[in-house]
């Protein structure tokens, strides 16, 4: 019987909502292949089974690819400096992947596996991206090497093709992660009527705002002027995840600064980085406005358009500029937190101001369907095994 793994190679989770209900629907609908999902630990397979449907979960195979002894000792010390972890599972765990027809992954690390396997033993490789942003590293040279790519939209499938990949190979099936989530919801964390913001730093030393302008605006959130607004601090879960962050892209390394004794204690705000809630867009769907940089979460909150405020402190966006990031169109950019601040006043404004540009980068970077997303991704890998056995 033919297999496709489903390859969970990461330790946090901000992955997983992208990929697994993709599994599922593999598992469900295809019977007549294999679905094994591969996960790095207990956490990440917690994670899977809360996204998707007992019945589905029994239809699996679950494979986790443990680490012992002197290897688990050594490379949980190398992580804090490189992905080592996730490296040694792909060359521990290697005759799964040499056994399996199809591997379908969020993340390139995998293609590691392809290049020992060489062409005569290696599956196929498909790439399902966890989001749906702009940044130039999206479209690293790996990505031509992937068999298939599933994108959300039209939009990435341009990029792509724009940046060398061939469009036989990409394949649009809409954007599996808004499956089972109610985008009309509007949770309240606060329940003061304030006006609420989220901020959602990257963790780029680069084109993230936390490392210059960060903590100055929790501050500023934690001030009289500021206790006008509620604030969720929602950052990307890899911000906090190291004290020191290095861009390969940019060949850049920062200290990242802690969260000020100020916003901690402050009731208007909400601190969480490292929480379930950052990766099932419960903030995104709260706020009445973002604020951001880098992260392709932005997309997720624009699903309901809605206020956006960009902070470049580095001018690290602005001097990449709307073609190559197309995002920076849905709201005003500020370059500091006193620009910002003045902006915030102007909330329902903006939000008109830039309603109908929203609604159309949205339509571009998303494919609504009638067919569930994941069911379409399913097809597309099922397709993509059978046309390589024949």
């Amino acid at each position: 019987m033919p297999r496709a793994l489903f390859l969970f190679n990461h330790d946090a989770a901000h992955q997983v909502a992208h990929l697994a209900p993709v599994a599922a629907a593999m598992a469900r609908d295809h019977r007549d292949i294999e679905t094994v999902i591969a996960y790095s630990g207990p956490a990440i397979r917690a994670r899977i089974e809360g996204l998707i449907d007992p019945e589905d979960v029994a239809l699996i195979r679950w494979e986790e690819l443990d680490l012992t002894g002197a290897t688990k000792l050594l490379t949980g010390i190398l992580d804090r400096l490189l992905p080592a972890s996730r490296l040694a599972r792909l060359r521990v765990h290697e005759k799964l992947f040499a056994e399996s027809d199809a591997v379908i992954s969020t993340e390139r690390t995998c293609l590691r596996v392809q290049k020992r396997l060489g062409p005569e033993r290696s599956p196929i490789f498909i790439r399902v991206p966890h989001g749906t942003g702009d940044r130039s590293v999206t479209f690293h040279p790996d990505h031509r090497r992937f068999d298939l790519s599933l994108v959300a939209g039209p939009k990435m499938a341009e990029q792509l093709a724009a940046n060398g990949v061939d469009p036989a190979r990409i394949r649009v099936t809409g954007y599996s992660k808004f499956e089972g989530i109610d985008l009309s919801a509007n949770p309240d964390f606060f329940e003061n009527g304030r006006p609420t913001l989220v901020y959602n730093p990257h963790f780029d030393p680069h084109l993230s705002s936390w490392y210059e302008a960060g903590p100055e605006l929790l501050r500023w959130f934690a001030s009289e002027k500021g206790q006008a607004f509620n604030l969720i601090f929602a950052p990307h879960v890899m911000l906090f995840r190291k004290a020191m962050h290095v861009s390969p892209e940019y060949k850049i390394a920062k200290r990242r600064p802690d969260v000020p004794e100020e916003a901690m204690e402050a009731a208007n705000i909400l601190v969480d980085v490292d929480g379930p809630r950052l990766f099932d867009m419960s903030y995104m769907l709260s706020a009445d406005g973002y604020i951001g940089d880098a992260s392709s979460q932005l997309y997720e909150f624009l699903a309901r358009p809605r206020p956006v405020f960009l902070l470049d402190p580095n001018n690290a966006l602005q001097e990449q500029g709307e073609r190559e990031l197309p995002f920076l169109t849905t709201g005003p950019c500020a370059s500091s937190v006193a620009d910002l601040a003045a902006l915030l006043a102007e909330l329902e404004s903006v939000g008109e101001q830039y309603h109908e540009v929203q609604q159309r980068l949205i339509a571009h970077t998303f494919d609504p369907s009638d067919e569930p997303p994941s069911s379409r991704a399913a097809q597309a890998i099922a397709d993509a095994i059978w046309a390589q056995r024949s």
